[in-house]
């Protein structure tokens, strides 16, 4: 497998780039198309990448009949890898009688089954760049044969259904397979701006489909929480994982009407205290706030302390249960963290509902109880 030999650096690291599937599929094309128009199979390909930055990709399993030709690339991760890293990325092209270029999806190639995303609805889910980079390379390889002819290309990644079950393809409504990606052509070891793209692009799929009430959780905890506790409709949900603000920043430029934030304390105590991206690396204050809760809620000195030196909110929502001060703790933290999603979406009617595993419910906003109902809760729901 070739690897792209170009370098970034993240924080006080130098990072290996990869290159995308997108680029993969490109590569392909272009080296089953030279050997259709010159007999010959390439060991490798090389192309430039919107982003500027050459790749040489080896080409893998070449095969050929009559009038097409086939082979892959293997998708290099760089030191970023996700679940597609290594994955065999092939093209199967074809010649055709009538100019242009005819892209579609084979096995392990997803097809979009929702409004807003990049291809329209019953598509490929290969993207637009991917898209233009495979035109232009099969345009590159007619220009040197003087071919005058079109194509017909077929990308397709085996095992990629089981791969595209472990991304957030599901959920957005791309079934059967991963999306051929990539604006720029080259993975960058940024998963961090890969993530929250993804978080935007749920929601904007969310708000194609005409939503105009949305369901967010930081994770797992949050979902099944709202799906098997409260009772809640998840046909409008969405995962914001530790980006609370970046969720409620797109939410609200996408002019969704409400914004209902479902979590565990010990996320949403933190956005409580004014983080928004609730990382342990980058912040982990959530002994602090509530110690700073627990005093303004009358706790005295030696409480204060005692929660301070908690490993756990749960440990620290148990010894304000023994105090007689968790439920004014609690309305304490929900107040704060109400001001500062108000502040941070005024647009928006927005709140929030925090528990514990233990303790269940454990504080809601004001407004929370009007959105909670929007999406399905009754309060006979145990």
């Amino acid at each position: 497998m070739a690897k792209l030999e170009h370098y970034i650096t993240v924080g006080q690291k130098w990072l290996r780039c990869g290159y995308t599937t997108g680029s993969c599929a490109a590569a392909a094309a272009r080296g089953a198309a030279e050997r259709l128009l010159c007999g010959l199979w390439s060991s490798c390909i090389s192309l430039t990448t919107p982003a500027g930055i050459p790749v040489e990709a080896e080409l893998l399993h070449p095969t050929a009949g009559e009038g097409w030709a086939s082979c892959a690339v293997a998708k290099d991760g760089g030191d970023d890898p996700d679940v597609t890293d290594g994955a065999l990325v092939f093209a199967r092209v074809e010649q055709t009688a009538e100019a242009g270029v005819l892209i579609d999806g084979g096995e392990g190639v997803g097809r979009v089954t929702k409004p807003g995303l990049d291809q329209p609805v019953g598509a490929a889910a290969i993207n637009s760049t991917p898209r233009r980079m495979i035109q232009e390379e099969l345009r590159r390889a007619s220009a040197a044969h003087g071919y005058s002819g079109g194509w017909r290309v077929v990308i397709s990644i085996p095992g990629g259904a089981a791969l595209a079950k472990k991304t957030f393809n599901p959920r957005l409504g791309i079934e059967g397979g991963l999306s051929v990606l990539g604006t720029s052509g080259i993975v960058r070891p940024m998963s961090e701006a890969a993530l929250i793209a993804s978080i935007r692009l749920e929601l904007r799929s969310i708000r194609s489909s005409g939503a105009e009430h949305v369901l967010v959780t930081p994770g797992n905890y949050g979902e099944d929480f709202s799906r098997n506790v409260l009772g809640l409709n998840l046909e409008n949900w969405a995962l914001c994982s530790n980006y609370v603000g970046e969720a409620i920043d797109c939410a609200a430029s996408l002019g969704f009407q409400s914004f209902l934030l479902v979590g565990h304390l010990g996320k949403l105590v933190k956005v409580a205290g004014g983080i928004w991206n609730t990382h342990s690396q980058v912040a982990d204050a959530r002994r602090e706030i509530l110690a700073v809760h627990t005093a303004l809620s009358g706790g005295d000195t030696a409480l204060v302390q005692e929660v301070y030196r908690c490993l756990t909110t749960d440990q620290a929502v148990a010894l304000l249960e023994e105090a007689g001060l968790r439920e004014a703790v609690m309305a304490s933290v929900a107040g704060a963290l109400g001001e500062n999603l108000r502040r941070r979406a005024p647009s928006m009617d927005i709140a929030a509902l925090f528990f514990s595993n233990q303790y269940g419910i454990l504080g809601r906003t004001q407004g929370a109880d009007a959105l909670l109902s929007i999406h399905g809760y009754r309060e006979e729901t145990p």
